[in-house]
């Protein structure tokens, strides 16, 4: 184990380098990292984590770090960080007991360059990943499930947040505060 975290922690050093040199033109050559690595650099980027919470499974936890990168790249409309939020979704899903649906519904995430698409296939994941997080329960702090009525053609549709304080991943910029907290998991 201490040798994964030292290969995972030399990747991502090598990945900051990287970007701290303005390499942000990466060609589709250079991407020749294999799943391995990408695993372990999912694996040490999900070691940062989000203040005051934790989740009693440590491999969901790792993907509610990232689920925090998504929901804010959907808040912001960012298309590529959504995309990159959801690579590392769909890799540690897999790790997962029941977490096929999210890395399901995270592959549709990352393979469309559509907010729309993005956002429809978040709405499911979501759906998936508070009932994991309800199964798991937490060791620390509380998870807000936060509902939109207007979202998925007035539909609605969940999500989940580390803060009472509403902004929307189906909006945006639109209607960042629409929607309500309907549940606290504690």
């Amino acid at each position: 184990m201490k040798q994964f975290m030292k290969v995972a922690m030399v990747n991502l050093l090598a990945l900051i380098f990287l970007a701290s040199c303005g390499n942000s033109n990466v060609s589709k050559d250079s991407k020749a990292i294999d799943s391995t690595n990408e695993q372990e650099v999912a694996v040490a980027q999900s070691t940062t984590s989000v203040p005051g919470i934790q989740l009693k499974n440590d491999k969901l936890n790792a993907i509610y770090q990232h689920y925090i990168h998504l929901t804010s790249a959907l808040i912001k409309g960012d298309v590529k960080e959504a995309r990159l939020a959801g690579n590392a979704i769909e890799t540690g899903a897999k790790e997962v007991a029941g977490g096929e649906a999210i890395s399901s519904n995270a592959s549709k995430i990352t393979a469309t360059t559509d907010i729309e698409e993005q956002r429809i296939a978040f709405s499911a994941l979501s759906n998936d990943f508070i009932s994991l997080a309800r199964k798991s329960g937490l060791n620390s702090g509380q998870l807000y499930v936060d509902f939109c009525p207007m979202a998925m053609n007035n539909k609605g549709a969940y999500w989940l947040s580390g803060d009472k304080e509403i902004q929307n991943p189906y909006f945006g910029d639109q209607m960042l505060t629409c929607g309500e907290v309907k549940e606290t998991i504690q």
